[in-house]
């Protein structure tokens, strides 16, 4: 019973109001999982831990708490991370062991089998001293940090060939164990540390890349300095240790020697046939290609000029596309998933857009490609891929999906998917995008103006808008201040307020009493408080006039709370005192605001985005936009900029470039205290322009854009691709002949060459095969670049060196002759 009136009359509660148990309406958030009600749980764990051992202990306790559930309430597991992460790796080490396999099958055809077994040993070897060194450095096994070792393969043995190589060398010729070693290592620990180090200096960038772009892919670089390091070392103290011991152990490889002892080293073309014992023990000998290959490397020594312009022609046709490039950021990931974010009109309650999603629903799961949708309705999903960008709460009108799908996401899917739900949601937005790889950004394209006054950044960001949605491609679009909600506005009469004792303050503490509630004590169910909140019914608040009906209380002794008659609209007198109707000092009206105002920098800003169809580049589209906004004049204090991918991609090249400077300084030191000349190494450095062609060529020729992935193995190109120069050109000047430009020097020395450098081609190249079948469209174009760059950086190697070598020193000839000629004093 209430007490009311004189305080002798009473009544019931429930003959003045509804009383029921139920939730804060109206709801903030709601969860349709398999297109029922359910509650998410989202469970974060730190990441310093495994998550294949997580994974088994949180399974086991999702057991058995399920066993306590009642027999309606299931518990159903809506995303398990370690299954991607435990394929992916088992993915990655499976291309790893592969990768090994056929770099040890490269070795073995091109260098017999004795070499082979050395140089196999060195990967293993090199690749347990990078775990040591993971360890050290608190690496995690992940994608990143696999990935790595996996480019690694093919280039941390490069060292391991050319000391083996030169290690028989010197057994050939009949020098003793030890003294094989001492000479091989002097002849060269200088050549393959100058290698070493420049290729080392080629990833540092990005094991150093700043912001997420470094944090996501960092690692590839770091685990490859680790591996390259540690290949070093081998190469210098195990490796020259192994060949030796092998040679003592091996009877028929002693035999060998001594058969060759004595004859001359430039002989590299046998008259009989390799057969396949001879391949087995010695490698690969083709007769007929090697006397071609000899006669082309004799011709190139006679004219350098047209060895130079042969080995160019591939690194300027490369350059000469560099305008024609489509760039992207990171291509879309090979997930079986895809995301939907729906937004309706600004004023849709949550129940409409529940609504919504209910026929969304029903329309995909309509395609045998569509395994399961969950729906998220006021917020975002949990996050369920590491990218996605979040943030957005208590908004009724905006929902999100997860739409778990039997197989890998299509373009071709996602196409279909978009356009058959802006048919079935005209009204509202709903956009389907694939699952993304790198850093997250909100939309592909994003253009932001920036100004003062909010009337005049909307005019210019619709006229933005308007020319963005033109555009083909473009599936939808959105402006940061094109978005107006119903706002309930109050205009008080100021004097007739004062009259009646009220002012603004009151007024509006009455209204969020009256409309929002306030508490009226709690009850105790079992062990739970309920708190009771006493307001109007939900019938009464979204009615207009009835609003404008509420009776304010006017000045007068304190009270604990509205009345039944302030609540129920009535001109009761519960407390002796009159009450005055809203409507009489008041005016209520329903008009548009802006939902926000939003800022960037401190500035106010209208942000414009553009969303496009599956397939399809953002910076294409960007372009095309670009050229439609030239003729947009922006007023003074206004400024347009540019977000989403390309600003992304722009941070992330930045942050590539900041270190090139000092990286440059770095590599040019090494390669003249290495050589000891700064014209030769003006040679290799030549060569490492070169090869940034080679690499673009190759992503060219496959018809990958050039996104951060193909730039990444461009860069680390540069190192890779002037190693085998390195080592040509450190022959070369260390013979004495070769050094006075005998032609016939530089041929012996180029052909001495030619197997370990076509050995370390072949092997590099081959690593980056089982990235190639990977498929996908993440690691494919850096493997392309790479190893299309080194096979071209080949032709530099044994062409563009000796022909730039040979006019070198021609050109230091006749500098001497001249030096040498008696001058004629006049008298």
């Amino acid at each position: 019973p209430i007490e009311f009136g004189d305080r002798t009359q009473f009544i019931y509660l429930n003959d003045v109001a509804r009383v029921e148990k139920g939730i804060v309406e109206p709801l903030s958030d709601i969860a349709l999982i398999s297109g029922q009600p359910a509650v998410t749980v989202g469970v974060f764990i730190e990441s310093a831990t495994r998550i294949d051992r997580w994974a088994g202990d949180a399974q086991q306790i999702l057991a058995e708490f399920e066993a306590q559930l009642p027999s309606d309430i299931r518990l159903d597991i809506l995303f398990d991370q370690n299954i991607y992460v435990t394929d992916r790796l088992n993915g990655l080490i499976f291309n790893l062991v592969l990768g090994a396999l056929l770099v040890f099958g490269v070795t073995l055809v091109m260098m017999g089998w004795r070499s082979a077994v050395i140089i196999g040993a060195a990967l293993p070897l090199s690749l347990l001293m990078v775990l040591g060194w993971m360890s050290v450095f608190n690496i995690p096994l992940h994608q990143m940090s696999v990935t790595g070792l996996v480019i690694a393969l093919g280039i941390l043995i490069d060292t391991a060939i050319v000391m083996v190589d030169e290690v028989y060398l010197q057994l050939r010729q009949g020098q003793p164990a030890e003294i094989a070693i001492t000479r091989s290592i002097q002849h060269l620990a200088v050549p393959l540390l100058s290698s070493t180090i420049t290729t080392v200096l080629a990833f540092m960038p990005i094991a150093l890349l700043p912001g997420s772009t470094g944090e996501f892919v960092g690692t590839i670089g770091v685990n490859v300095i680790l591996a390259l390091s540690s290949s070093l070392f081998l190469a210098l103290t195990v490796i020259p240790a192994l060949a030796v011991k092998l040679s003592e152990a091996t009877p028929m490889l002693k035999q060998e020697m001594q058969r060759e002892q004595g004859m001359q080293e430039e002989q590299t073309v046998q008259s009989s046939t390799s057969s396949i014992a001879s391949i087995f023990n010695q490698g690969i000998n083709l007769p007929h290609v090697g006397n071609v290959y000899a006669w082309t490397v004799g011709q190139v020594v006679r004219r350098p000029w047209v060895g130079i312009g042969l080995a160019l022609a591939i690194p300027l046709v490369g350059f000469s596309q560099i305008p024609g490039l489509e760039q992207q950021f990171f291509p879309a990931a090979d997930r079986n998933q895809l995301q939907i974010e729906l937004e309706m009109p600004d004023a849709a309650s949550i129940q409409n857009t529940q609504a919504v999603v209910q026929q969304l629903r029903d329309r995909l799961m309509q395609h045998p490609e569509v395994e399961d949708v969950h729906w998220f309705l006021g917020e975002n999903a949990p996050r369920f891929y590491y990218n996605l960008v979040g943030g957005r709460e208590n908004e009724s009108n905006y929902a999100q999906a997860l739409v778990q799908l039997k197989d890998l996401s299509t373009y071709a899917l996602t196409q279909t998917l978009q356009a058959e739900l802006d048919e079935q949601v005209p009204a509202a937005q709903a956009i389907v995008r694939q699952l993304e790889q790198g850093p997250p950004f909100d939309a592909p394209v994003e253009l932001r103006i920036l100004g003062p006054d909010v009337d005049e950044l909307g005019r210019m960001g619709e006229e933005v808008r308007s020319r963005l949605a033109g555009l083909n491609h473009v599936t939808h679009t959105r402006s940061s201040l094109g978005r107006t909600v119903p706002q309930l506005k109050l205009t008080v009469d100021e004097e007739k307020a004062r009259l009646l004792g009220l002012d603004k303050g009151t007024i509006a503490q009455q209204l969020d009493a009256t409309l929002e509630g306030i508490e009226g004590g709690s009850i105790l169910e079992s062990t739970e408080e309920l708190p009771v909140r006493v307001r109007l019914s939900n019938a009464d608040r979204g009615n207009l006039a009835q609003v404008e009906s509420i009776n304010l209380l006017p000045p007068g002794p304190p009270v604990s709370g509205p009345s039944i008659s302030n609540l129920s609209g009535g001109n009761g007198n519960g407390n002796g005192m009159d009450w005055i109707p809203l409507s009489s000092v008041a005016t209520v009206t329903l008009e548009p605001e802006q939902a926000r105002i939003t800022r960037f920098n401190g500035q106010r800003v209208n942000t414009i985005q553009g969303f496009v169809e599956a397939g399809t580049l953002p910076d294409t589209v960007l372009g095309q936009l670009n050229q439609q906004l030239e003729d947009i004049q922006f007023p003074s204090g206004y400024s347009l900029s540019q977000g989403g991918e390309a600003e992304e991609r722009a941070d992330a090249l930045g942050g590539l470039v900041s270190t090139v400077g000092l990286i440059t300084v770095l590599m040019m030191a090494t390669l003249v205290l290495s050589l000891k000349s700064f014209r030769l190494s003006g040679l290799i450095w030549a060569v490492a322009i070169a090869s940034f062609g080679l690499g673009i060529f190759a992503i060219t020729l496959f018809g990958y854009p050039f996104g951060f992935n193909p730039i990444i193995g461009t860069v680390g190109l540069i190192g890779v691709a002037i190693n085998d120069s390195i080592v040509v050109l450190a022959a070369l000047d260390e013979n004495p002949h070769a050094r006075m430009g005998d032609r016939h020097a530089v041929q012996t020395v180029v052909m001495k060459s030619t197997r370990h450098v076509l050995t370390t081609t072949f092997t590099t190249m081959i690593g980056f095969v089982p990235l190639l079948l990977d498929g996908g469209e993440f690691w494919p174009p850096l493997a392309v670049a790479i190893a299309g760059g080194v096979g071209g950086a080949t032709l530099l190697a044994l062409y563009f060196i000796p022909s730039a070598y040979i006019l070198l020193k021609r050109r230091n000839s006749y500098h001497l002759e001249l030096a040498a000629k008696p001058q004629l004093v006049p008298h």
